[in-house]
């Protein structure tokens, strides 16, 4: 019973043990040349390798290292999490020679991500070979502390050797490492980096060629604290110190790419010159030389220096003093003739600006020619004025060490418009003498001008004083007392714009010595002003002191004028004005006084010795009035300062997250200004980070909007494919926090085998693609990243984008002008299954214009690997034009690039094109799909641009039966009307005549009758067809000009049966003809001429058409001849019913 009781309890504690162990299994193969180590230090876990399909666990070990290009299936066993208990050790070799690399990327292998891993390089190099690592434009930041992201890269010189740690992005672009290097990546579980983590690229010394006289010395110098480098020549190397003497084309060799970066440079030489005195062992020359003016130049020369020959002007005296007992040659020395050295310009200048050339008459003999209508002045002046393509020369080979330039240019304004001109001061003429520029400025005497400085804007200085940069300004205006200088400038300096009354000259004086540097300043008319000039000035933020005098300082000011300054004030600072000298002269009327303007107050005036404004805010205007003085005493002087301080008012905020675990806050100072304080708890900081879930409290001090900006990041992570639609909307955030919103991160975390999918919450979307003259004008602006930092490209609302899907964790940047008046929402995201494609994007052709298609991260290349669709819905009634206006391919280290186009529906592919191989226009009936994909680049990136243009089909079938059909309906129509003329040619054949058996036999064109149409019943018809009564008539031009139709009666009528007593006509016998069908026969039955009866309508007789009346002529036209009562003779034969009232005679 007992032994029971133990086995029992034994059982139970294993089945504990049992669960309490967690296991993960998983599959890893190695790539090529790298050594993967798997292994924990805990002593209750181990990494164990399965075996056949029943996964039996074949050896357990606490580290494991795996065979590369092996797949081999582990488990993971311990009672803790497998991401705090394992870790895993991924080295690579890389070996460099001084020409290249082998490999030349440090590759990253996605292999158990859900691990810590290190990634571990080691770079060997020949002996003083500098490598290159560039992180492939991701910058580095040093660092001593783990890196926020969960990524940090260390370098070191040996394993052993203490490492340097850096994070991703920052300003360093590249690190350089010599003779070998270990280079480390540690990345926190779930963490990636993309295939390749840096370049490795030997950095190539430099070589140059240098010749050093005998009498020269060259030293380079490095600093200890500078990059290493070194300099050899002729096998001798030092990487500090290299001196080179009397050498001539000695070849340098650096081991760095950019000595000059390294190395400083030291040139020293031994100069012989001519003294008042020599040694008593050698012979002194005395030379005397005369000029064209002024009296002879005296000099005086030894034997033995490295003087070679000398250039007199003129007529020259020599003479040679010889010690004593020293032997003279022969030839002391020669004598030739030669042109003197000169030097020529030419220039070119406006039509308004004068060139005044000239030097001190006392000066060296040198002289400026000009030649004008074939005629050449020289003289120590020249005045040229509106010169155009003009040579000047000057008889001295250095004139820029005796002349001086003056370039004025006229700018009259006081007859024409001068709106917004500006003065460029850049002149390539006379480039290393000394230059005084000079702009005669001048408006109507009711205006005044005004100059405006840009950025950096101008500073005071005092009069006569020279400016650091060489460049130094000067503003006099012609008053009626005489010019006054306003003041003399530099750049640089708070002083913003000038306004001058009507007439003034502005100077700018640059020394031969210095290459020019102007300030294009803006000259314009402005309104009418009385004082002598207004200046504004912009104080700057911070603490300042600024210097002002009046004009004409440390002279007098003009009497009975004003000047007034314009102070703009940066927000939250105070003011204090000051004077640093000044003299209040004798005044024969009025009082100098000092007036204080600011536009929510009233003047206030001050006299020099009373309290000036202390502590003050806001802007303001001060304005000096002058009186009359007594000038025989010192007149009204003025020195003053501005000086500035911040008022010391800090916004305090607290931003609680406690509430909202998934967003977290980014402050960055981005301006310059230094003054501009943020601290978090109390602590200076640059960037301020209020992580998810935590509370913060925060200060600003000085920090304007536009220094400081604010960005949101919110975490949407799914754990499962049957997560709701998200979306994306702007967080909601302090509002104590007194920057806007400048935009909203949102990290999306989908869950494993799903997919993301983008949709616009109304609408739908579209690639920004600037070069391509498709870019987004907002309101909203999005961002799109994948995971490992490649971007996806811009988007924007309206377009042709209906979804977008992709099959990797994403981070979207929403932006927007003003998020606080937004309402609307950014982005849906849904989760769907596991797709095969990096991005898919579903398409809606546009018939209205052609739709751009670009890869992610256009107009840079798609990811490594990496594969894109677009479904392209095409409408049924239009087919798509398909074509590739831009495609940039690369070299392929690995797999090919693809570009596929295949309808949807069909198996067919319409083409598929690698990177060798073109890529066509395509005319496509119907939607269909395009996928791109990209190989593993050797150099180059992958990148398509493609264009979707829809065109209406052109359907033929159905144009050739509409056609036939027309054709047909045309055939019809002309049968029916042949069938129809037809039959009535028939009938109207069959009542062309009637026989009657009374009278005699006669033919119907015999027109000649016993008596006349009154007398006779001839004119009685037995029908009338009223739609021929007058047809006959269309064919005669000429019844206007007859009594009655002469012609062939046609019409149908009755033989009419005439008196018997009458002559007989003559009988003509005609032969007798058998009757042949379809021949046309001239008497038929009369019951067959008959048209069908009208029916019965109740008109008058007069009114019928069987009566005529005798009032009418005898014309088919009918006009009345005679007037008088109806008198009708009868026309037709038939039998007619009484008429209504009236009697009817028998004999009608």
């Amino acid at each position: 019973m007992r032994f029971q009781r133990i086995t029992l309890l034994f059982g139970v504690a294993l089945a504990a043990v049992l669960r309490a162990t967690d296991a993960l299994d998983t599959a890893v193969r190695p790539d090529t040349g790298s050594s993967v180590t798997v292994s924990t230090e805990r002593s209750d876990c181990s990494v164990c390798e399965l075996a056949g399909v029943n996964a039996t666990e074949t050896a357990c070990q606490q580290s494991r290292l795996l065979t590369p290009e092996q797949e081999v299936k582990l488990r993971f066993k311990c009672s803790e999490p497998v991401e705090q208990a394992f870790s895993v050790s991924v080295s690579h070799t890389i070996a460099c020679t001084k020409d290249s690399c082998s490999p030349a990327s440090a590759p990253v292998q996605d292999l158990l991500s859900d691990l810590p891993r290190t990634y571990i390089w080691e770079l060997s190099a020949p002996p003083k070979t500098a490598v290159s690592l560039d992180p492939q434009g991701k910058g580095l930041s040093k660092t001593t502390t783990p890196c926020p992201d969960g990524v940090q890269l260390s370098v070191s010189k040996s394993k052993s050797d203490p490492e340097e740690q850096f994070c991703l992005g920052g300003p360093t672009e590249a690190l350089d490492v010599k003779d070998g290097a270990v280079v480390k990546l540690k990345m926190n579980p779930k963490m990636t980096v993309g295939p390749r983590a840096f370049t490795v690229t030997p950095i190539k010394g430099r070589t140059m060629e240098v010749t050093v006289g005998p009498e020269t010395e060259v030293i380079l110098t490095r600093k200890p604290s500078d990059p290493e480098c070194e300099v050899c020549s002729g096998g001798d190397c030092s990487d500090s110190t290299k001196t080179i003497t009397n050498s001539d084309k000695l070849q340098l060799e650096f081991s760095c790419a950019k000595p000059q970066n390294v190395f400083t440079v030291k040139i020293s030489g031994k100069i012989a010159c001519t003294e008042t005195s020599c040694s008593p062992d050698a012979a002194k020359y005395f030379l005397t030389s005369s000029k064209n003016s002024g009296p002879p130049k005296k000099s005086s020369y030894c034997r033995g220096t490295s003087l070679s020959s000398l250039s007199l002007p003129g007529q020259t005296n020599v003479v040679l003093e010889v010690p004593k007992d020293q032997d003279v040659d022969a030839t002391l020395f020669t004598a030739t003739a030669a042109k003197r050295g000169s030097r020529m310009l030419a220039i070119t200048t406006d039509s308004d600006t004068k060139v005044t050339i000239k030097r001190d008459p006392p000066g060296p003999d040198c002289d400026v020619c000009v030649t004008q209508d074939s005629k050449q002045t020289c003289s120590h002046k020249q005045v040229l004025r509106d010169p155009k393509n003009v040579s000047v020369e000057f008889s001295c080979s250095s004139p820029q060490d005796l002349f001086t330039v003056e370039i004025i240019r006229d700018i009259d304004c006081s007859t024409k418009v001068c709106t917004g001109n500006v003065f460029q001061t850049e002149y390539s003429m006379f480039p290393d003498f000394n230059r005084t520029f000079i702009w005669d400025l001048k408006v109507t005497p009711a205006q005044a001008f005004q100059l405006h400085f840009p950025e950096p804007g101008m500073r005071q200085i005092p009069n006569k004083q020279l400016c650091p940069d060489d460049h130094t300004y000067s503003m006099v205006t012609y008053l009626r007392t005489g010019p006054a200088t306003i003041g003399t400038f530099c750049k640089g300096g708070p002083v913003s714009s000038l306004l001058v009354r009507y007439k003034g000259r502005m100077f700018l004086e640059v020394p031969g010595t210095r290459k020019q540097d102007p300030v294009d300043f803006t000259f314009s008319q402005g309104p009418h002003n009385e004082m002598v000039a207004i200046v504004k000035v912009n104080l700057p933020r911070g603490v300042s002191n600024t210097s002002f005098i009046t004009p004409n300082y440390p002279a007098d000011f003009p009497d009975k004028e004003e000047m007034r300054w314009d102070f703009v004030v940066p927000g939250m600072h105070n003011y204090s004005l000051s004077f640093t000298d000044f003299n209040l002269p004798e005044c024969l009327s009025d009082d100098v006084v000092l007036e204080y303007h600011k536009s929510d107050k009233k003047v206030t005036k001050l006299s020099l010795y009373d309290a000036q404004p202390k502590h003050q805010q806001g802007n303001f205007e001060m304005v000096l009035k002058n009186c009359a003085t007594n000038r025989t005493l010192p007149g009204l002087t003025l020195s003053f300062k501005v000086s500035l301080m911040r008022s010391g008012h800090p916004v305090l905020c607290t931003v609680d997250l406690s509430k909202q675990p998934a967003l977290s806050v980014q402050i960055d100072k981005v301006g310059s200004d230094p003054y501009c304080e943020m601290t978090i708890d109390s602590k200076l900081q640059t960037k301020i980070n209020v992580a998810s879930g935590t509370k913060a409290k925060l200060s600003f001090l000085d920090c304007p909007n536009e220094d400081v900006q604010l960005r949101a990041t919110q975490l949407i992570e799914c754990q499962s494919s049957s997560c709701p639609e998200q979306v994306l909307s702007t967080p909601k955030l302090d509002s104590c926090l007194p920057m806007p919103l400048h935009n909203v991160t949102w990290s999306i975390v989908m869950p494993k085998h799903s997919t993301v999918d983008l949709t616009a919450p109304v609408g739908t979307l579209r690639q920004s693609l600037p070069a391509s003259g498709q870019d987004c004008t907002g309101p909203v602006f999005l961002h799109l990243e994948e995971s490992d930092g490649e971007s996806m490209g811009e988007f924007c609302f309206g377009g042709p984008i209906q979804k977008i899907q992709a099959h990797t964790n994403i981070s979207i940047t929403g932006k927007t002008s003003d998020f606080k008046n937004y309402k609307g929402t950014f982005l849906n995201v849904s989760f769907s299954p596991e797709i095969h494609e990096t991005i898919i994007y579903s398409v809606n052709a546009n018939p209205l214009g052609p739709v751009l298609l670009a890869t992610p991260n256009w107009p840079r290349g798609m990811s490594p690997t990496s594969t894109v669709s677009w479904i392209m819905s095409v409408p049924s009634n239009y087919e798509a034009l398909l074509n590739f206006p831009n495609v940039s391919q690369p070299k392929c280290a690995e797999r090919h690039t693809c570009v596929k186009v295949q309808m949807l529906g069909h198996e067919e592919e319409l083409m598929s094109r690698r990177e060798d191989e073109e890529i066509e226009k395509l005319t496509i009936p119907q939607s269909f799909y395009l996928n791109v994909s990209n190989c593993e680049p050797e150099e180059g990136e992958f990148g398509v641009v493609a264009e979707v243009t829809l065109q209406k089909k052109s359907n033929l079938l159905a144009i050739i039966l509409g056609i036939v059909g027309a054709l047909l309906l045309l055939l019809i129509l002309l049968v029916v009307v042949c069938v129809v003329m037809k039959k009535k040619k028939q009938k109207l054949s069959k009542e062309s005549s009637i026989y009657m058996g009374k009278g005699n036999i006669f033919r119907p064109n015999d027109r000649t009758f016993s008596k006349t149409r009154s007398d006779n019943d001839s004119h009685v018809y037995a029908s009338i067809d009223e739609t021929m009564m007058y047809g006959h008539l269309l064919g005669d031009g000429t019844y206007s000009d007859s009594d009655h139709y002469k012609g062939i009666q046609t019409d149908s009528y009755n033989t009419f049966t005439g008196p018997t007593d009458a002559p007989a006509l003559p009988t003509i016998t005609e032969p007798e003809t058998e009757p042949e069908l379809d021949q046309y026969h001239g008497f038929l039955q009369p019951a067959d001429t008959f048209m069908p009866p009208r029916p019965r309508t109740p008109i008058n007789r007069q009114d019928s058409l069987g009566f005529q009346d005798r009032r009418m002529m005898d014309n088919e036209l009918y006009t009345f001849k005679s007037t008088g009562e109806f008198n009708t003779i009868r026309l037709s034969g038939a039998d007619f019913e009484p008429q209504p009232g009236d009697t009817v005679s028998e004999e009608l």
